[in-house]
């Protein structure tokens, strides 16, 4: 836990590298009062299992892994920011060499997914349930690892890839119908998106729900914050001052703060995310903050 050296408090900390974390990373926005000492870890869902499990005093979380571990009481509590963010429509492609796979080819189909829990995944099938009309129970649905937090339940209708394979691979295999890839995994053109045109998909859907597709936000352990209530808001405010010397980047207007900037995104993963099951109730947003 945080440690006290002299007026500085000491915190143990997980952050992937991105353009908006690099100024707090690189000592370039410093505290007066905090000191963070950055685990080295290069994808930071790998370490998602240990902030559900209270191993931070600061780290970045997926939002959806954050509404589980409010569900099964997880010692973290969310901070009003997001680290990283990128559109879900264009992430669920099909392999182009099998013929043209739209959202309502999708009934029957295996579609890979890196976990079921996934916040990517939870909104693209959020996208397809709400806005295409597909059926979600009527997907087979092939994973490649646990869920962060173990109390998730996986339905019937998901299964476990074999060992050894990768999504990408399968779905070029043709293993897969379709996958939540990244979309640099569709740059050659084989893996094309399945939601027709999806620049113009995300502007109608953002210009409907008023919400940003936010994928990583940041949490402080709950002791924490009830021994220095200062602190959360200390973090707040280096994360946007990093943020604000950073260069443009990709999903940059998605990386709000606030809790009123956030409330409709915030307000829409969680009804996605209890349609799927993926939490046992529908959370108020002021919920996802009480200490």
């Amino acid at each position: 836990m945080a440690q006290h050296q002299g007026n500085m408090l000491r915190l143990h900390t997980m952050l992937g590298d991105y353009a908006n974390t690099r100024g707090l990373k690189s000592g370039a926005v410093v505290s007066q009062r905090l000191a963070f000492e950055f685990d080295d870890v290069k994808l930071p869902q790998t370490a998602f299992k240990k902030v559900v499990r209270g191993e931070y005093d600061v780290a970045e979380l997926a939002i959806v892994t954050y509404l589980q571990a409010l569900s099964y009481g997880k010692p973290v509590l969310l901070l009003p920011t997001v680290v990283m963010a990128f559109p879900s429509h264009p992430c669920l492609a099909y392999n182009s060499a099998h013929g043209v796979l739209r959202p309502s080819d999708l009934s029957g189909k295996r579609i890979g997914i890196r976990a079921h829990s996934v916040t990517t995944v939870t909104w693209v099938r959020g996208i397809l349930q709400n806005d295409y009309g597909v059926d979600l129970d009527r997907i087979q649905w092939v994973t490649f690892e646990d869920p962060h937090v173990p109390e998730c339940i996986e339905p019937a209708n998901v299964t476990r890839a074999p060992a050894g394979k990768t999504l990408a691979g399968m779905l070029r295999a043709g293993e897969l119908d379709a996958g939540v890839v990244m979309v640099s995994d569709q740059r050659d053109g084989l893996l094309k998106p399945v939601i027709p045109e999806p620049a113009m998909a995300l502007h109608r859907w953002r210009v409907e729900t008023q919400a940003r597709p936010l994928n990583h936000v940041v949490v402080v352990h709950r002791d924490l914050a009830r021994a220095h209530p200062w602190v959360g808001d200390e973090v707040v405010r280096l994360l946007q001052q990093s943020a604000a010397a950073a260069p443009e980047m990709p999903g940059a207007d998605s990386i709000q703060s606030g809790i009123e900037e956030l409330r409709p995104s915030l307000d829409l993963i969680i009804h996605y995310a209890f349609q799927q099951g993926l939490i046992p109730r529908r959370f108020a947003v002021d919920e996802l903050f009480n200490m």
